[in-house]
């Protein structure tokens, strides 16, 4: 994952393999999220070389598979960079909570405090056998029962 910020254009760019990903928020609401790219539900594309003579036997992905988007952001939108270990566990409505509460704030540790409290949700959610997270929807969609 790579994003850059031109802010004189006011463009973000990306570039993006695999499950994880990012969130742009406005006014409290999803302006944009990055899309999975997976080869099958939990088979998420991977840039790898196979070990020789085994091409067949593996899936590998080069750069060009990379989603690369450029769009218009303006001041006062929010992004969150995470990997699918936040996006898995927690729905966006959860990030977005926490992320409203810093919005238009450059203090660096309330920043922080923002990102440490969503990291922490989604550890202690992903520990919740009881908690239908997205990643469990998601297998649930594809016949697998991830809750008992």
């Amino acid at each position: 994952m790579v994003v850059v910020l031109q802010g004189d254009k006011g463009e973000l760019c990306s570039a993006n393999i695999g499950d994880s990903g990012f969130l742009v928020v406005r006014d409290g609401s999803v302006f944009h999220r990055s899309e999975e790219q997976q080869h099958y539900f939990n088979t998420p594309f991977q840039l790898s070389l196979p070990p020789p003579g085994t091409n067949s036997q593996f899936l590998s992905d080069r750069p060009e598979s990379a989603e690369t988007l450029e769009f218009l952001v303006k001041e006062g939108y929010m992004l969150m960079v995470a990997t699918d270990g936040v996006f898995d566990n927690l729905p966006d409505s959860m990030i977005i909570k926490e992320m409203v509460k810093v919005q238009g704030s450059t203090d660096l540790s309330l920043l922080q405090q923002a990102a440490n409290s969503i990291a922490q949700q989604a550890r202690k959610l992903a520990f919740d056998e009881d908690y239908m997270s997205p990643f469990a929807r998601n297998a649930r969609e594809n016949g697998i029962n991830a809750i008992a």
